[in-house]
């Protein structure tokens, strides 16, 4: 639910009392100015109190997801589904955030004993421990037992007859077994490394080994090449489904592995690890070949968290806290799989749509069908919404430009596009025609490295420019340009942009807004940005693109500003901003001093905010929501009333340190009226007016969840949209 790209990154720099990292550019650029310097002041306000926890905040963002699995008026697998989002969001939650803060606060090996950074991670403690425990309670008293009574059994040891046990004592034997090399403790075989959020089993035994000695300890790692979940044969399984799972079937046979030793105890247990991966960007010559060699190395990064069977022995606990550095805090002992994700597996197994989410097919602009893009494009923008329309239209962009004769370059940015891409393919194509083909790869895109490594290789050897950004500086920018020689030897430009990644998968489960446009000026910038990156000059003066790490940020604060001086005039005011985060101060700042001087604002923040709304004197005016529905709400909106001039900008960067100072990011502006309102009235209204699928954050840092009043109409945003641009299998 909480896609890669937008998560967990350093805290600004006041939020780690240890020293987390300093950023000069950020520093120098997010003073606040008189105003807003004097309202904090004249209020008498502490840090503490202008701004909320951005760890609770985004722990919170968990919980709200949880309340997805909890509701039950969503089918009973997406319900599944749900839980399985929130342990990924969990594990990078700790394999990053976590990750991080430790990081910066251990010196010489020693974790720092800063009382203001030893209450931070007390609180995470506590709050992920309840997450964590009211995940399995959902698991385990509401999701499983309605599952069986639909005729679909996960089934535990104790759960199986005969002819079951019968069966998965087979199955160990055949496919499990001859897998497992089980090592016992001693100090020829001393603790064996540990592969993060991997499966393994500690054990505990009674005797002598072959050997007389009284080796008491063993480890066992599941192997990674199994499925987590299996199926049962159907003649087993009664007129319905059944269902495994290989720590089951391992935890049941485990003594077969001792032969002549009695099995005393035993658990299993998965350790998360710090999984940021770092290259001295100074020192490196070949960003990629260092990365290369850093990837495996993720999987054994310091370890963060541990997570073992509820009725694990208290003595093995601590004996694993022991070999993994990590204090009692940081122990998580689960009542079902350790690693609760792959019980996605069991989503996908199963194929009643009764239980899951009603089918639904984007529906493509028709203005599109059988028409030749570039013609259309000659008239007029083209403004995409995924997933209610297709993104298979930016894939034929693509696909028409690596045909087309007269595309003489194509120009791209790739952040995330996943292992199989026709839009990829679309580019390696174009080279192979001799186009002039330049894609800017990020190599750093977290999780997603393999990737793009991968893709970079394909690209270079069909002729394709690769480059891979700016060292220091994630390439964040979704950005595609086409140059076609058309009537009378004129080169045209023809861009894309967007909020979201050129993933196929991701484009059906996120919302964004993407624009296809030949508007010369602001296809003619797009080029300066790829330029820019790619020759790593100084960037031209824009006029249409919001360009970071250069101007964005102060842009967007100039346009605040601009807001509080039309309230401060007697006219209105009104922001209304939509993104995945809002945690940066200096923004936080100039919001709310406009509100202060009477401008309305709406903020639809999908995760983390550490803007505190609803202060007497500070945000009386701020309204913030939080939508979480079926699509993950990804699309980056920034609307300024301006006098009735409407602007409207969309955008790849959250308001975030990291996007607005850390980062390549661009926003750009719809310049059409008629597309301005469809982004109002796609992506701003409903989500305001929205009682099904709505939080709102209160000025102590909680969110209710907004319901319809006794005679209000429920309205779902998503489902509105649903309805508006696509189809459902119910229509």
């Amino acid at each position: 639910m909480q896609d890669r790209e937008a998560q967990i990154q350093p805290a600004n720099d006041t939020t780690n009392p240890a020293g987390a990292r300093k950023d000069e550019n950020a520093k120098q650029n997010s003073l606040p100015d008189d105003h807003e310097t004097q309202l904090v002041t004249k209020l008498e306000l502490s840090r503490a109190v202008v701004f909320l926890d951005r760890e609770m905040s985004q722990i919170a963002f968990n919980w709200r997801v949880l309340a997805q699995a909890e509701d039950r008026s969503i089918p009973l697998l997406e319900r599944l589904r749900y839980l399985c989002i929130v342990g990924s969001n969990l594990d990078e939650f700790f394999e990053v955030r976590v990750a991080s803060l430790l990081a910066q606060n251990t010196i010489d090996g020693e974790l720092a004993q800063h009382p203001a950074f030893l209450a931070m991670m007390e609180r995470i403690a506590t709050e992920c421990h309840q997450l964590a425990t009211r995940q399995y309670e959902v698991l385990n008293q509401e999701i499983l037992p309605q599952l069986s009574r639909k005729r679909i059994h996960l089934l535990r040891h104790t759960d199986r007859n005969e002819a079951q046990r019968a069966w998965v004592k087979a199955y160990f034997d055949r496919e499990v077994r001859p897998l497992l090399t089980p090592i016992g403790l001693d100090p020829a075989h001393p603790f064996p490394q540990v592969v993060n959020k991997s499966l393994n089993f500690i054990v505990s035994l009674a005797g002598k080994d072959a050997f007389g000695r009284g080796t008491g300890i063993a480890i066992v790692k599941a192997p990674r090449v199994l499925p987590r979940v299996i199926r049962l044969p159907d003649e087993l399984s009664d007129k319905g489904i059944s269902f495994c799972l290989l720590s089951s079937v391992i935890h049941a046979h485990i003594g077969d592995l001792f032969n002549g030793r009695e099995v005393k105890a035993y658990s299993q247990f998965r350790v998360t690890r710090d999984s940021d991966l770092w290259v001295d960007e100074e020192e490196v010559k070949n960003l990629r070949q260092a990365l290369q060699g850093e990837l495996h190395g993720r999987q054994f990064g310091v370890a963060v968290r541990l997570e073992v069977a509820k009725n694990c022995p208290e003595e093995l606990s601590r004996f694993l806290l022991e070999q993994f550095s990590l204090d009692s805090d940081r122990l998580y002992q689960v009542d079902g799989p350790v690693n609760m994700v792959r019980l996605s597996e069991l989503v996908d197994h199963i194929k009643q749509p009764n239980l899951r989410f009603t089918l639904f097919t984007a529906k493509a602009n028709p203005k599109l069908a059988n028409t030749n893009i570039f013609s259309l494009l000659h008239k007029q923008d083209v403004l995409l919404h995924h997933p209610f329309q297709p993104f298979q239209t930016v894939i034929d962009f693509i696909r028409s430009a690596s045909l087309d004769p007269s595309v003489l370059a194509i120009k791209q940015t790739i952040y995330r596009t996943g292992m199989n891409s026709d839009l990829m393919e679309s580019l390696i194509t174009a080279a192979r025609l001799g186009k002039e083909v330049t894609v800017i790869v990020e190599l750093m895109a977290r999780f997603d490295e393999e990737a793009n490594i991968n893709w970079a290789d394909k690209l270079q050897r069909a002729g394709a420019q690769v480059v891979y950004g700016v060292v220091g500086l994630k390439t964040h920018a979704k950005l595609a340009l086409v140059i076609r020689r058309e009537e009378g030897g004129v080169l045209r430009h023809y861009a894309h942009l967007g909020t979201g990644n050129y993933h196929p998968s991701t484009t059906k489960f996120y919302t964004d807004f993407g624009l296809l446009t030949a508007h010369p000026q602001m296809a003619a910038e797009v080029n300066e940005v790829f330029i820019h990156l790619t020759g790593l000059t100084k960037p031209k003066k824009l006029d249409y693109l919001w360009l970071a790490p250069f101007a964005l940020q102060p842009q967007i604060i100039k346009a605040i500003r601009n807001e509080a001086k039309i309230a401060r005039e007697g006219r209105p005011g009104r922001i209304i901003a939509k993104m995945n985060a809002l945690v940066d101060e200096s923004v936080i700042r100039a919001l709310y001093a406009a509100a202060a001087d009477g401008v309305k604002i709406d903020l639809i923040i999908r995760g983390a905010c550490t803007l505190r709304p609803g202060v007497p004197g500070l945000s009386e005016n701020i309204k913030v929501r939080s939508i979480i529905g079926r699509f993950l709400e990804h699309s980056r909106i920034y609307y300024f009333r301006n006098d009735l001039q409407h602007d409207t900008l969309l955008a790849s960067a959250d308001w975030m340190s990291r996007n607005l100072f850390r980062r390549i990011e661009v926003a750009f502006p719809i310049l059409d009226k008629a597309l301005k309102k469809r982004i109002m009235s796609e992506g701003l209204t409903p989500y305001l007016k929205d009682n099904v699928n709505a939080w709102t954050l209160d000025c102590e840092g909680h969110y209710e969840r907004k319901k319809s009043r006794a005679k209000q109409v429920p309205f779902c945003a998503q489902k509105y949209l649903m309805q508006q641009l696509g189809s459902t299998s119910e229509e």
